[in-house]
């Protein structure tokens, strides 16, 4: 079995996707030279004279490593046109287009087949006279084949005896279900089965994979598919998807490199300016991520949740999400992973402090846990204040002001404040009901925010003040998605401290 990579020619029909000459390279090299795919189809004739150099310098590439043979471009029923495009870009295989269904010879060409047939003829022979390898597209031939069975024959009738490679029987517009493919395909290979045939599957019915494995059980020597199911409208079938399914699901050997999915997917991303879903098989972000704790559970205890998809075969690790559902083995596998060692009192408290910054819809990375750890190992004890609301309101060279509903002891108390930042502005709050109880508020000496290595914008902060009172310096810490909240709960931090130290009777009432 053989997969041909039609991303540089089909999948840069994707809306909004043009490939750069140096990207069409790259790919090309990726593709052939650690991908391993068997054929790539890499343009179309007579585009433009920018595709006409990166097809040259794609050629003359796939030349000095003997795989110019796996190389092809798409051309016309032009008698020397195409032809003469392609062999000057250093090219030797013409997959020519042709017309696979009736109403298209009829009503786009205004030929008959007869008449297409002679053009067809034409081309190839010339294309024959000029040493070029020629494959046969069957445009939209599985409309044609519903709707016209007589002039598909007729077609390869004439076909099956011209010096052609393969013929490729495309899904244009990708209406086949599975038993539909398998039924018309087997039935063209039965009538001819001296002929070579590719399938080239589209995913309007997000049916391209399984339609894929139905084409192979009915004979196909070749499946066509893209990188990332690039291509028009709702693109063609997934490389990765299908190969892999082909594999595991009918123990077809390929010559396919699976450890190079994940990297040529995010080269073809970032080319291609066209994002993967997260979801996306194989391929994705986050499909090798464990979200909910029973997952994990069973999986440290008995790998009960693995598949044959085990994320080493394509270079990638299993990780488990912490958040809202995390249990304590998501826990302990993402501290297995930092090295770090907890007892089952401080565990249940990071926990608590995990799920907690999940219901609040923060997204935890590997890089937040520690800065988390940290923070709840601190934040044991009485808390004497408590931060029950808070509103920032900032301007572009305008004062914030700050409104604060806190609990200090068994009673509430509401405060406002203006200043220069929203942690400048809370300071100045919390110091109106602060200053009232005798506490000597300490000195900031230093301020430190830090990100996670590798965080995003959504990322947990850290911020690490240094205070000063009675010439005695500590820090404290807090941890959050927003900047200026972190610095607010380090403060809060600092507070409880102070009142720790304090004999409540010694405290003066409001």
């Amino acid at each position: 079995m053989k997969i041909v990579d039609v991303t540089l020619r089909d999948g840069e029909q994707t809306q909004g996707v043009s490939f750069s000459k140096s990207e069409k390279v790259t790919i090309a090299k990726a593709l052939l030279g650690s991908l391993r795919v068997d054929r790539i189809e890499v343009a179309s004739a007579k585009i433009s004279q920018g595709e006409w150099e990166a097809v040259s310098r794609i050629t003359k590439w796939a030349a000095s490593q003997d795989c110019i043979q796996r190389v092809e471009v798409l051309g016309f029923t032009d008698h020397k046109s195409s032809v003469d495009w392609i062999g000057s870009a250093g090219g030797k295989i013409l997959n020519l287009l042709t017309k696979g269904s009736e109403k298209h010879c009829r009503e786009q060409l205004r030929m008959s087949v007869r008449e297409h047939l002679s053009g067809v003829e034409k081309t190839v022979k010339y294309a024959k006279d000029n040493d070029l390898g020629v494959n046969v597209y069957l445009e939209d031939w599985s409309n044609g084949y519903a709707d016209n069975k007589n002039y598909v024959f007729e077609m390869m009738d004439a076909l099956k005896d011209m010096p052609l490679m393969h013929i490729m029987l495309p899904d244009t517009l990708g209406i086949m279900t599975p038993k539909e493919v398998n039924r018309s395909v087997s039935d063209m290979i039965s009538r001819y089965p001296n002929c070579q045939f590719d399938f080239h599957p589209h995913n309007d019915y997000g049916l391209s994979t399984a339609n894929a494995m139905a084409a192979v059980e009915a004979g196909v020597t070749s499946i066509h598919c893209t990188i990332n199911c690039l291509g028009e409208r709702a693109g063609n079938a997934s490389l990765a998807e299908v190969c892999t399914v082909l594999r595991d699901k009918m123990g077809i050997d390929l010559n396919i490199q699976e450890k190079e999915f994940y990297a040529i997917s995010q080269m073809i991303e970032n080319f291609s300016g066209k994002r993967v879903a997260e979801n996306t098989p194989i391929v994705g972000s986050n499909v090798f991520t464990q979200t909910a704790g029973i997952h994990a559970d069973g999986d440290y205890k008995a790998k009960l949740y693995q598949t044959s998809l085990s994320p080493d075969r394509f270079n990638r690790s299993t990780s488990y999400a912490l958040g809202k559902m995390s249990g304590k083995a998501s826990l302990q596998k993402n501290l297995e992973i930092l090295g770090i060692s907890l007892s089952d009192k401080d565990q249940r408290k990071v926990l608590d402090k995990i799920v907690s910054l999940g219901d609040s819809k923060t997204e935890i990375t590997l890089e937040d846990l520690p800065l988390i750890i940290a923070d709840a190992l601190e934040s044991g004890g009485h808390r004497y204040l408590e931060l029950l609301n808070c509103t920032i309101t900032s301007g572009l060279e305008l004062n914030s002001i700050v409104s604060i509903h806190v609990r200090l002891y068994e009673d509430t108390y509401k405060a406002t404040g203006s200043g220069n930042g929203g942690f400048d502005a809370f300071i100045n709050a919390i110091r109106v009901i602060v200053d009232q109880t005798g506490i000597v508020f300490p000195e900031l000496i230093d301020y430190q925010i830090r990100i996670p290595k590798g965080g995003t914008t959504s990322a947990l902060v850290e911020c690490i003040i240094t205070w000063e009172s009675e010439g005695r310096r500590y820090r404290t810490r807090g941890v959050d998605a927003n900047q200026v909240f972190a610095g607010i709960k380090a403060a809060i931090r600092m507070l409880n401290m102070q009142f720790r130290e304090l004999d409540k009777s010694s405290v003066s009432k409001l």
